[in-house]
């Protein structure tokens, strides 16, 4: 054992490229190529970062952003809203990704969330750390100890399992359940009317799971405002509870074909990214990379 494993979350880096206060960027086909052009950048930043000590890496993306999840709840995030300008630069922050010599994990059914949550959990064995990029809430239920854990680096703040229950004021184990109360409005689930982070963290840091909160609020042995009302929303709402838990909990066997060789970061191929770089009209990006392959 020995090295780190960074998974990172590629479809929130191009969100956050595209609407960044980068400027903009037209490919010479004319194409706006902003969100991929951050992406890049920011993957060089991470693979050259001495801090980082990256030694396995691999990103994942959602493509389309629809998954199984909108069988199950008509309400849950889909495509709809987003820029086409964005939109049409998913395929080629795969091949950007592609082009520094990182594993991509493209996402159909699943969500590029499920892959790192497979991944983290698939390969914590194999290195010293998991650092899974993303400062999303939900990865929060992956995190282990000191082992696994979630790195946000606009904020440069990394959550262990103790900062996860810092953050959220539940351990990882119980986050689906509070995501399940108080809703996650980036995916698309309500919560339960009445639910605020802190009345449901409370409870949950108290009984953990949904399934263990006594049904009256006169057993409940934490004090709550509007007790009696909330216990009445859960009795009343059991059933949409379970389902927006279940919308919220991550799979962690997704079938990710790759071995965790395949993994490791060996350099930047200069065969794939220079030409990469000339069709993103960008050719100093070849003066970037720090690390190349042999």
């Amino acid at each position: 054992m020995g090295g780190r494993l960074h998974l990172v979350d590629g479809t929130y880096e191009l969100f956050r490229a595209h609407y960044s206060k980068r400027p903009s960027h037209r490919l010479p086909s004319g194409q706006d190529g902003k969100a991929v052009l951050g992406l890049t950048h920011s993957l060089l930043a991470l693979l050259d970062d001495p801090s980082e000590r990256v030694t396995h890496i691999a990103v994942a993306f959602d493509r389309p952003i629809e998954s199984f999840r909108n069988e199950l709840f008509d309400g849950y995030k889909t495509g709809e809203g987003i820029d086409p300008d964005l939109y049409a630069q998913f395929e080629l922050a795969e091949k950007a990704t592609a082009a520094l010599g990182i594993v991509v994990w493209r996402m159909i059914d699943f969500e590029a969330d499920d892959a790192l949550a497979t991944a983290a959990k698939k390969f914590s064995k194999n290195v010293d750390q998991v650092r899974i990029m993303t400062p999303d809430k939900d990865l929060g239920q992956i995190v282990s100890g000191k082992h696994i854990v979630q790195v946000d680096r606009m904020r440069n703040r990394v959550f262990d399992e103790a900062g996860v229950e810092a953050r959220m004021g539940v351990p990882p184990k119980s986050v689906p359940d509070l995501l399940a109360l108080v809703g996650d409005s980036a995916d698309g689930i309500p919560g339960l009317p009445g639910f605020g982070e802190k009345s449901a963290a409370k409870l949950l840091a108290r009984y953990h799971k949904l399934e263990k909160i006594p049904p009256k609020a006169e057993d409940w042995d934490v004090e709550l405002r509007g007790a009696e009302r909330l216990a009445n929303t859960l009795r009343t709402h059991q059933s949409q509870a379970r389902l927006y838990r279940k919308l919220a909990t991550l799979v962690t066997k997704v079938p990710l074909r790759e071995r965790f060789s395949d993994l490791r970061f060996r350099g930047v191929p200069r065969k794939k990214f220079a030409p990469w770089c000339v069709k993103m009209g960008r050719a100093k990006l070849m003066e970037r990379p720090r690390r190349w392959a042999e």
